[in-house]
């Protein structure tokens, strides 16, 4: 049994004991969420779409923790100008086991 679900934004194929890494969410650690954007659910060769949600359908997890990704750095440069730019950014994610 596999379902296809819409969390925070993003599109992922869930079945039940799988850890996810989402980007963050507005929920503290330890703390139950569920997701109702259920748009598609698979059990035993049975598919259910969903127009765009399938009705009655949702999915729970537990966010164990918030985690920070790894920095990524990016670098401009005319050459021969001087011009040279350096930005870097982390991503936050959460890391959620499905119930």
């Amino acid at each position: 049994m596999y379902a296809i679900v819409e969390i925070a934004g993003q599109q992922f194929k869930v079945s039940k004991d799988q850890e996810l890494l989402v980007n963050r969410l507005n929920a503290d650690e330890k703390e139950v969420i569920s997701f109702d954007k259920v748009l598609m659910v698979e059990d035993k060769g049975k598919v259910t779409l969903g127009t765009p949600a399938v009705d009655g359908a949702k999915v729970e997890a537990t966010v164990v923790t918030h985690l920070r990704g790894d920095k990524v750095i990016v670098f401009k440069k005319k050459r021969r100008k001087g011009y040279k730019k350096e930005k870097s950014t982390d991503c936050d994610s959460a890391l959620i086991p499905l119930l």
